[in-house]
């Protein structure tokens, strides 16, 4: 259901804006904050780049790179 905010502009009502996080997802130390939290929340919670930017008052395109970013981390890793 879509519904307008103070701005007029269009809203998802269906993003839950109160969502727990685990602390244990920032022990990594080798991930930003932001990296780990936008990791957990598209790839355990399944949420799309444009639910985590409205969460987290981002640009989706911002939520894509630090996602990206964190992958290649990730990949670095293992090698």
């Amino acid at each position: 259901m879509k519904k307008e905010d103070d701005a007029g502009q269009k809203i998802d009502s269906e993003i839950d804006s109160n969502v727990l996080i685990p602390s244990n997802i920032f022990k990594d130390r080798n991930l930003a904050v932001l990296e780990s939290l936008v990791e957990y929340l598209k790839d355990v919670r399944g949420f799309n780049f444009h639910e985590i930017g409205r969460l987290l008052n981002r640009d989706e395109r911002n939520i894509w790179t630090v996602y990206s970013r964190s992958k290649k981390k990730r990949k670095n890793e293992k090698k």
